[in-house]
């Protein structure tokens, strides 16, 4: 799946492409440039049937809140969790790099970029920390892990099971 195709939800102008929600994105950061600004994609999912992958980026004025847009897309059932967070994982640097081009061509290149991961040091997840962290560090962006990747574990969550 290519960045550029896929189509986000924003929860208060609906449907958009990865050019409109980028506008929509830096016209977001305009209204207020004083403030600092991360931008940060998580993914997370939810396996029934089949597996649902939301995939949200979130523009986060440090302090002062934030925007954010979801893409959920439906695969087979993965039954294996390092599997699915691999999965989780590529799509948040798929988008992520996709983000990281359009950054650069609208000179912004100096935003910093996060991915937020659905593991952490509790539970089954924690096995995959080294690898998947390692993973995102290595492609060049900041990883976060439960507690603070918030945009997979908390706005991304949110629209899996829907």
């Amino acid at each position: 799946m290519s960045g550029s195709s896929m189509v986000f939800e924003s929860p208060t102008k609906g449907r958009m492409s990865m050019e409109q929600m980028y506008a929509d994105l830096l016209l977001y950061m305009g209204e207020d440039p004083s403030s600092r600004y991360k931008l940060i994609v998580g993914t997370d999912s939810h396996t029934r049937h089949e597996t649902v992958f939301v995939t949200a980026v979130v523009i986060h004025r440090l302090g002062k809140g934030g925007r954010y847009f979801y893409n959920k897309s439906r695969r087979r059932a993965i039954k294996s969790l390092r599997q699915k967070i691999l999965y989780e994982t590529s799509v948040s640097l798929t988008v992520a790099a996709r983000l990281t081009d359009l950054l650069q061509q609208t000179g912004q290149a100096d935003l910093d970029v996060e991915i937020h991961i659905d593991v952490g040091r509790q539970g089954e997840t924690k096995e995959l920390i080294r690898e998947i962290v390692g993973m995102v560090v290595g492609s060049g962006y900041q990883a976060a892990i439960k507690p603070d990747s918030f945009g997979a574990s908390k706005v991304a969550d949110k629209h899996t099971k829907g």
